[in-house]
């Protein structure tokens, strides 16, 4: 039975995240441990602890998440072997790509974390607080969107971020387009426009500066080729070398999450199964509006 490897990104952080799974699993706790002896801060307990505003920290929740993720991931290795070494693909959502990169065997766990706490630090200082927002944009179709928001632009920036499902498409930008775009979506027929309490419009072109610092931390990291295939966010097909994983990885941070894409392109290489890893089951929830016959099952949360 074909099988996929999940990775969760941004918005799946809640204070506690990995305690349960740390009080049971020696592989999981060294994985935090790792992870606060590499950044040289107090990660494990902010996760478990809080407090949730610092959490909420762009800087603090991408590493936190990876960190939760990779937890997860070598406890089920640990646990059930075949099941993980069987896996055909991997896939992560957004900052996900990085964990699934780590359970590929591309990226070192130690230089993922380095890498993704320095992605939110520039992410967060690609655009000044309340500069930019995101809304998440439901019952419409992405076409429909799409030009919604080129008609409420004006001059600024406002385009989709997240192709999540069918029915739910995230758009991000500069604050008052995506209010404008998000007006114009529910005029037309949208459910619902729902702004996002994030700290930074991700995945935009605000977001060019963000990329072109990371650029060269990325092409100083060492990537591997990956031992099992991993279906990325910008392009949503397969890719396997390391220097296609790290050009990925660039091109995401400003360009849009093609995950409905990158779901159907799994379901066309006869994967019929998958496994979320780390915290929440936000991937299960949005499998399963994309490709019901593909059955997502969350470990680690």
């Amino acid at each position: 039975m074909p099988l996929a490897l999940l990775f969760p990104g941004q918005g799946s952080q809640v204070v506690g995240m990995g305690k349960s799974l740390c009080d049971t699993s020696a592989a999981a706790r060294h994985v935090f441990e790792e992870a606060d002896a590499v950044l040289g801060i107090p990660l494990s307990r902010l996760c478990f602890e809080g407090p949730e505003e610092d959490l909420k920290q762009t800087a603090n929740t991408q590493p936190a998440i990876l960190t939760h993720s990779v937890a997860a991931w070598r406890d089920l290795e640990e646990r059930d072997p075949g099941r993980v070494e069987g896996a055909a693909f991997t896939a992560g959502h957004s900052l996900g790509e990085y964990s699934a990169n780590v359970a590929a065997g591309a990226l070192v766990f130690a230089d993922a974390l380095r890498l993704v706490r320095r992605r939110g630090e520039l992410m967060q200082d690609a655009v000044p607080p309340g500069v930019g927002a995101m809304a998440a944009i439901l019952g419409l179709p992405p076409g429909e969107v799409e030009a919604a928001c080129r008609d409420a632009a004006q001059g600024e920036v406002v385009a989709p971020a997240n192709y999540n499902s069918p029915e739910q498409t995230v758009i991000a930008g500069h604050a008052e387009a995506v209010a404008r775009a998000s007006a114009l979506c529910t005029e037309r027929g949208a459910k619902r426009a729902i702004a996002l309490p994030v700290s930074a419009p991700f995945h935009c072109a605000l977001m060019a500066p963000a990329r072109e610092r990371m650029k060269p931390l990325l092409e100083a990291a060492a990537f591997r080729d990956a031992r099992i295939p991993i279906v990325t966010n910008v392009d949503a097909v397969p890719a396997s070398s390391g220097a296609a994983l790290r050009d990925a990885l660039i091109r995401q941070i400003d360009l849009p999450v093609r995950w409905v894409d990158s779901v159907r392109r799994l379901s066309a290489e006869g994967v019929v199964a998958g496994l979320e890893l780390g915290p929440g089951n936000v991937l299960a929830g949005l499998v399963r509006r994309i490709e019901k016959a593909l059955k997502v099952e969350s470990y680690g949360g």
